[in-house]
Protein backbone atom coordinates (compact mmCIF):
# COMPACT_ATOMS: atom_id res chain seq x y z
CA UNK A 1 0.00 0.00 0.00
CA UNK A 2 1.72 3.28 -0.90
CA UNK A 3 2.00 5.98 1.65
CA UNK A 4 -0.17 8.77 0.56
CA UNK A 5 -3.27 6.10 0.06
CA UNK A 6 -3.02 5.28 3.93
CA UNK A 7 -2.76 8.36 4.12
CA UNK A 8 -6.03 9.56 2.84
CA UNK A 9 -7.23 6.61 4.71
CA UNK A 10 -6.29 7.65 7.71
CA UNK A 11 -7.70 11.19 6.83
CA UNK A 12 -11.25 9.17 6.14
CA UNK A 13 -11.19 7.86 9.21
CA UNK A 14 -10.12 11.03 11.63
CA UNK A 15 -13.39 12.69 9.98
CA UNK A 16 -15.82 9.77 10.28
CA UNK A 17 -14.55 9.48 13.92
CA UNK A 18 -15.35 13.36 14.20
CA UNK A 19 -18.49 13.49 12.54
CA UNK A 20 -19.50 10.30 14.60
CA UNK A 21 -18.53 12.19 18.04
CA UNK A 22 -20.73 14.84 16.49
CA UNK A 23 -23.74 12.72 15.97
CA UNK A 24 -23.78 11.14 19.11
CA UNK A 25 -23.77 14.69 20.87
CA UNK A 26 -26.66 15.58 18.75
CA UNK A 27 -28.65 13.03 19.30
CA UNK A 28 -28.14 13.04 23.40
CA UNK A 29 -29.03 16.48 23.50
CA UNK A 30 -32.62 15.94 21.39
CA UNK A 31 -32.80 13.26 23.74
CA UNK A 32 -32.65 15.41 26.60
CA UNK A 33 -35.02 17.56 24.82
CA UNK A 34 -37.42 14.95 24.41
CA UNK A 35 -37.33 14.16 27.99
CA UNK A 36 -38.10 17.91 29.16
CA UNK A 37 -41.23 18.01 26.13
CA UNK A 38 -42.07 14.18 27.81
CA UNK A 39 -42.10 15.96 31.20
CA UNK A 40 -43.98 19.53 30.50
CA UNK A 41 -46.66 17.11 28.50
CA UNK A 42 -47.24 14.91 31.30
CA UNK A 43 -47.52 17.88 33.53
CA UNK A 44 -49.85 19.74 31.24
CA UNK A 45 -51.99 16.40 30.87
CA UNK A 46 -52.34 16.65 34.86
CA UNK A 47 -53.20 19.94 34.74
CA UNK A 48 -56.32 19.62 32.09
CA UNK A 49 -57.78 16.51 34.31
CA UNK A 50 -58.30 18.54 37.14
CA UNK A 51 -59.68 21.26 35.52
CA UNK A 52 -61.74 19.54 33.63
CA UNK A 53 -62.75 17.45 36.79
CA UNK A 54 -63.22 20.40 38.99
CA UNK A 55 -65.20 22.46 36.24
CA UNK A 56 -67.55 19.45 35.99
CA UNK A 57 -67.68 18.80 39.99
CA UNK A 58 -66.52 15.55 39.33
CA UNK A 59 -69.26 14.37 37.56
CA UNK A 60 -68.53 11.60 35.11
CA UNK A 61 -68.08 12.62 31.17
CA UNK A 62 -71.01 10.29 30.59
CA UNK A 63 -73.71 11.25 33.15
CA UNK A 64 -76.53 13.56 32.15
CA UNK A 65 -76.88 16.79 34.15
CA UNK A 66 -79.78 16.55 36.82
CA UNK A 67 -81.55 19.47 34.87
CA UNK A 68 -82.44 17.09 32.19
Amino acid sequence: MNEERLVNIETKIAFQEDMLEELSKTIYQQQQKLDRLEAVCRTLAGHIESLSAAKDGGMPANERPPHY
